[in-house]
């Protein structure tokens, strides 16, 4: 049976460059092989004066041969086969998730202007992509928050109790499981709960914060029981914090390897893919590597 690859999206940028480290590193912790990727933007065939006679030559784009050189001096590089496409990337990049197993890019492109904190093709990859898409940042990013440091290597995962999704937790516990990392279940509950009055009505009782907080903690730890019996040897707790469930996960990224977030079901009266609005903040903020999942798929 073959291996889907890890797939990697270079451009010439410092930032897929990173990314193609981070695939690589992927592919050789799961035994696959690696797939570097470049879409042209501006096809030959869009030129009118251009004849096209045959498909582009991998062999002799200049953005391949310094993805190659990055990959040279690795003695644990994996197989590697190199491959040009021309297109849209933000069309392209996610159809390559159809036969991969991950997707790989950097934050940024080349294009774009530089107070961007991610492209338009991350963005449209994360979002519309078939399989897991793991956006590479660029270092140095600054987080803020409480969030104390962790020793040794961390997993967190982004848990909504209001719709859990199986593969999210899967990913991230096979993921700690091949970093033999910590994993962090993120889990945030709101607080303090809305008291919204009108003329007239009677304020709500007094709500116990602990309470609340205990059932979450309960709660999540149903969610995370069946994945710790497929995986015993990972270390996996319940981190459960008030508030907003976007900041918990940014600050936690700080000493994380890597940070997994959902993406929203496809839902009857909203068809399109979305992230949703906490996926979307911590790709934009998150200091680590961040990998969305797309949700399990509705049986039928």
């Amino acid at each position: 049976m073959s291996t889907l690859p890890v797939v990697a999206a270079v451009d010439g940028s410092d930032d897929s460059l990173r990314a193609l480290d981070w695939a690589a590193d992927a592919a050789r912790r799961r035994g696959a092989p690696l797939r570097v990727a470049h879409v042209r933007q501006y096809a030959a065939w869009a030129q009118l004066d251009t004849l096209v006679t045959a498909p582009p030559d991998a062999g002799a784009d200049p953005v391949l041969d310094q993805a190659r050189g990055r990959l040279a001096d690795r003695s644990d590089a994996p197989a590697t086969e190199y491959v040009l496409l021309e297109g849209a990337p933000s069309a392209v990049l996610p159809e390559l998730g159809t036969s991969a197993q991950l997707l790989v890019l950097g934050s940024r492109g080349r294009g774009g202007f530089a107070s961007l904190l991610l492209g338009s093709n991350g963005m449209a990859a994360a979002r519309d992509a078939e399989c897991p898409v793991v956006v590479v940042p660029r270092p140095g990013r600054e987080v803020h928050g409480d969030e104390p440091d962790a020793p040794g290597p961390q997993v967190v995962a982004g848990l909504n109790m209001d719709s859990p999704d199986e593969a999210t937790l899967a990913f991230a516990f096979a993921e700690a499981a091949l970093r033999g990392a910590r994993l962090r279940a993120a889990v945030a509950y709101p607080w303090p709960p809305p008291a919204w009055l009108v003329p007239g009505e009677l304020a709500p009782p007094l709500i116990d914060q602990t309470a609340i907080e205990s059932e979450t903690r309960a709660l999540a730890e149903g969610f995370l029981a069946p994945h710790r019996a497929r995986h015993p040897e990972v270390r996996a707790d319940a981190y459960v914090v008030p508030g907003d469930a976007a900041g918990a996960l940014v600050a936690a990224s700080r000493g994380a390897d890597l940070v997994v977030v959902g993406r929203h079901r496809r839902r009857l009266l909203a068809p399109a893919r979305m992230m949703g609005s906490v996926t979307h903040a911590v790709l934009l903020h998150a200091a680590s590597p961040v990998a969305v999942v797309p949700p399990t798929p509705p049986e039928e």
